[in-house]
């Protein structure tokens, strides 16, 4: 209990300084994954994503999907998000944009020594508003444990990560995410991320705080 305190303290030391008239954004994420049987499972998330560190939202995203593991080190995915993003269009005015999104992906995952590495590549059909856009997304992600208990599933660690997303058409490039963050596994069940990350658009970018939640079972 006296390191889940401390990891929680130190996860709110740098929410709390930024505060809500901050201009650096923040994620409230969970992502969840429930087995159906050894192979399929269920996989659902809710990000909620604000411009400033909560109240004045930036993007509302429901995601859920239908996985098949082909090997432990292997899966398939396919599923369908809906997205609310309300954006601004002046000073003070903001413009909402619905989005409803069928998408496909496949996750390879390696460990080099005590370094755990995972490969994720989605492609995804796109219905915003009346428009149809196609993009293609690839994600590496890095987590290296710094601290194990011997006698449970206990585990501090750092974890990073960049995705690429690639249009089909217009403006190829359509962004970049950098993250870096310090997550804590609580058990084989749950475990959390406290993270900085940064967004490259072709034109400009933004820092995102990130809070995250992770639940397998």
């Amino acid at each position: 209990m006296y390191r889940i305190s401390l990891f929680v303290c130190i996860c709110l030391i740098p929410v709390l300084g930024f505060g809500q008239s901050s201009e650096l954004g923040n994620w409230f994420i969970f992502f969840g994954n429930k087995n159906i049987n050894d192979k399929l499972y269920w996989h659902h998330e809710v990000q909620y994503r604000n411009y400033d560190f909560i109240g004045d939202l930036e993007q509302l995203l429901l995601r859920t999907g239908l996985g098949y593991r082909l090997s432990q080190d292997a899966d398939v995915l396919g599923g369908y998000g809906f997205i609310r993003s309300e954006n601004y269009a002046g000073d003070d005015e903001k413009m909402v944009v619905n989005e409803h999104r069928i998408y496909q992906q496949f996750i390879a995952k390696q460990k080099v020594r005590q370094l755990r590495l995972q490969h994720r590549y989605r492609f995804e059909q796109r219905f915003v508003e009346d428009d149809f856009r196609l993009r293609f997304r690839y994600f590496l992600g890095l987590a290296h444990p710094i601290w194990q208990s011997d006698s449970d599933d206990k585990q501090l660690y750092l974890s990073a990560y960049n995705e690429l997303f690639i249009n089909t058409e217009d403006t190829i490039f359509d962004r970049n995410r950098l993250y870096g963050g310090l997550g804590y596994r609580l058990n084989t069940t749950f475990r959390f991320e406290l993270g900085y990350m940064n967004q490259f658009f072709s034109i400009g970018g933004r820092d995102q705080l990130n809070v995250v939640t992770f639940i397998n079972w």
